[in-house]
């Protein structure tokens, strides 16, 4: 358990019900996410860990909705933000994996009309390794990221930044787009419908990206928090963040996230709503090579491309040091904080939920949270956590 100076002990908030369960080896992660109520201003968040398949903590705590005090429940969903683009990338392994994608193949044989603008020679595994210098759609309208067929057609109007192949960069508005219309192309089923029907329904996951009323009723709102680096650099125009996420309505607040149209909406750059506890067996069955109680999505050895390094260097998006392999972050502190092991892999979200694989340790986690954090990187709730849990 980490131990608190008196002067921390004298400003601890009263600790709400913790819920769930917890394997005595791994106690000092509870005390951890008790500590991030207690100290650092959680307001409702989950987490969650699997050891070599099996999972060993599940816990969730606070308030769904701060205003009414509606609690954070067992099967509570929150907008989980960037962490989809991952879940987005393995649907385009699946497809790899089943022979209906090449990753050395140009884009424009499943997609023609992508080869526009110069973009004829980027290949699937430049896609997936953010290596597409697509960072923006800049001929869609102001506030046009729920249209689809909208942005899909300003990509395929835009020119790439910089030579592709060239220079890695977070794709932070784009990949999503780019990942799920490469999926329809091939597979003819929109992203949220695939996820459905070939992820979450076989793994018995709760993630989604547009959200029916069902669900709906279940969605914790998003707190923000204006010391938040990303949401500050979208908010500015004059940034190259603000230039990718003007598609967004009323961006500069951050509160568009508890609208109807945004949780409803198919987003998949930065919508899909799940928890921890989705999210971790999702990242389990990544770190125990693609398979978990009888699912298989992918074969290990494709999961071993995914984790094998593309590029480490400032990022042509966000002027951040990463590393990247194909749709995942690679080990990286401080801003990517996934334990001991320079080949756990994972992805972030704004704000600081986050999932994280390391086949080696035979861990899996994520963390859910209502309430965005500080800084550049996933913030000192999710660090805590992270750390509590390769220590156990």
């Amino acid at each position: 358990m980490m131990h608190q100076t008196p002067e921390q002990e004298l400003t601890r908030r009263p600790l709400p019900p913790i819920e769930g369960r917890c394997d005595q080896s791994f106690a000092r992660v509870r005390a951890a996410f008790e500590d991030n109520f207690a100290l650092r201003g959680e307001v409702g968040a989950a987490v969650c860990v699997y050891h070599n398949g099996r999972q060993v903590i599940d816990l969730w705590a606070g308030f769904a909705d701060p205003v009414s005090h509606r609690p954070w429940r067992s099967d509570t969903l929150v907008c989980m933000m960037s962490v989809g683009k991952s879940v987005c990338a393995l649907a385009v392994l699946m497809l790899v994996e089943r022979g209906q994608i090449a990753l050395d193949e140009r884009v424009a044989r499943y997609w023609p009309e992508f080869a526009q603008a110069g973009k004829g020679n980027i290949t699937v595994r430049m896609l997936l390794a953010g290596k597409a210098a697509l960072l923006f759609a800049d001929l869609a309208p102001d506030g046009s990221a729920y249209q689809w067929e909208t942005i899909i057609r300003a990509i395929e109007r835009q020119r790439p930044e910089w030579e592709p192949g060239t220079r890695g960069a977070y794709h932070s508005a784009t990949f999503g787009y780019l990942l799920g219309e490469l999926v329809r192309r091939v597979d003819g089923r929109m992203i949220d419908v695939f996820v459905a029907d070939e992820i979450e329904r076989p793994l018995g996951i709760d993630y989604k990206f547009g959200l029916d009323d069902a669900a709906l009723a279940r969605v914790a709102d998003i707190v923000v928090n204006e010391g938040n680096a990303t949401l500050q650099l979208t908010a500015d125009r004059s940034t190259k963040l603000g230039r990718a996420w003007r598609i967004l309505p009323n961006v500069a607040n951050g509160h568009y996230r508890n609208t109807r149209e945004f949780r409803t909406s198919v987003f998949p750059s930065a919508n899909g709503h799940g928890n921890a506890r989705s999210i971790a067996r999702l990242y389990a069955l990544l770190a125990a090579g693609g398979s978990l109680d009888g699912v298989r999505l992918i074969s290990p050895a494709l999961v071993e491309e995914a984790r094998t390094e593309t590029w480490k260097d400032i990022c042509g998006m966000t002027d951040r040091p990463y590393r990247y392999g194909l749709g995942f972050f690679l080990n990286r502190p401080p801003l990517m904080p996934f334990g001991p092991n320079p080949r756990a892999f994972g992805h972030p979200g704004a704000g600081g939920s986050v999932g994280i694989a390391d086949p080696e340790a035979g861990i899996a986690m994520s963390y859910s949270t209502n309430f965005l954090c500080a800084g550049a990187g996933v913030g000192d709730r999710c660090e805590a956590l992270v750390a509590a849990a390769f220590g156990a």
